[in-house]
């Protein structure tokens, strides 16, 4: 039997075949409720359970923490972006923990937003603490990887791309759903990580399906190369990339090319101007669906159900 932990206002709640059964800790935060690792255990066989759906879920990863992103860590989305996989280097970027949201919560488009994209990854929270310049071998990935969820990383492309901008276009309140689920790990599960099927369907069609195995860089690699010069504490999130499916895709190649022999600004006006006909972007009142879960069902970080809210 997994661990999937839920989290409302003011409790911690362990998900089971018959309900959401109260986690019996003081905890409140997801640090805190991974050292109670044992009032977890408890509540597989004890307490009375109550219907998941009567709980009002908020994210089951607290703020403040670091939020880590790595870019372009899918084959078939350096791909689609145009980029040769292979040649793709392993690099991050952060994102502001106040764009942390719930698995339910809406995604408000900021008003001088006009590009809402999209991209479900799969977050690792880091289980213990890391000095910046500590060697991580393959073998520390059990202590350092204490749970999974399923995460959002909503982007305003047209903060994004003309200004090389990430935190910005990235960090936005609401810009980061997290859960419903804090799938704590147990002996043997990290392993299966590769089988993990990210999906995200909006307004009930499918934009993106793909295997966690896709990813360039593995968690174990990144990992490695984060700590060299990251401190992490457990709690922090870190999301490893996106599969293709998103709304923002490479032009044809002829298009780069006379793309390249424009002014940046000429460029990019032209860009952004045919982009914002194109309607995957996310629009006011649409339904985001994220789930990741093995196609067996042994693992399951269970869905998010976000609808989109433009400001006025």
């Amino acid at each position: 039997m997994t661990l999937p932990v839920l989290r409302t206002a003011d409790a911690w709640w362990l998900r089971r075949p018959d309900g959401a059964v109260r986690v019996a800790t003081s905890a409140t935060t997801t640090a805190e409720l991974l050292a109670d690792r044992a009032a977890v255990l408890a509540a597989r066989d004890g307490g009375d359970p109550v219907p998941v759906d009567s709980l009002a879920l908020v994210s089951p990863v607290t703020a403040p923490c670091r939020v880590v992103a790595q870019m372009a860590n899918y084959a078939s989305h350096a791909k689609d972006a145009g980029m040769d996989p292979s040649r793709v280097p392993l690099a991050f970027f952060r994102k502001s923990s106040g764009s942390i949201s719930g698995p339910s919560d809406p995604i408000v488009r900021p008003a001088h937003v006009t590009l809402l994209d999209y991209e479900v990854e799969l977050g690792l929270v880091v289980g213990r603490a890391v000095t910046a310049g500590e060697e991580v071998a393959a073998s520390d990935l059990p202590d350092l990887v204490a749970a999974l969820v399923v995460a959002n990383d909503v982007s305003a492309r047209d903060l994004q791309l003309p200004k090389t901008q990430f935190y910005e276009s990235k960090s936005y309140r609401t810009f980061t759903p997290v859960g419903p689920v804090l799938l704590v790990l147990e002996d043997g599960e990290l392993e299966r990580l590769p089988e993990l099927r990210l999906r995200l369907w909006v307004d009930g069609e499918l934009r993106q399906d793909e295997l966690a195995s896709d990813m360039i860089y593995r968690p174990a690699e990144a990992l490695a190369a984060l700590a060299r010069f990251q401190d992490l504490a457990p709690g922090d999130l870190v999301l490893t990339g996106t599969p293709a499916g998103t709304a923002l895709s490479a032009p044809p190649a002829i298009v780069e090319k006379v793309g390249a022999l424009l002014p940046p600004h000429v460029k990019w006006r032209i860009f952004l101007g045919k982009q914002v006909k194109d309607r995957r972007y996310l629009q006011d009142g649409n339904l985001v669906e994220a789930s990741i879960a093995t196609d067996d069902g042994a693992l399951d970080l269970g869905a998010q159900r976000t609808v989109v809210r433009w400001t006025r």
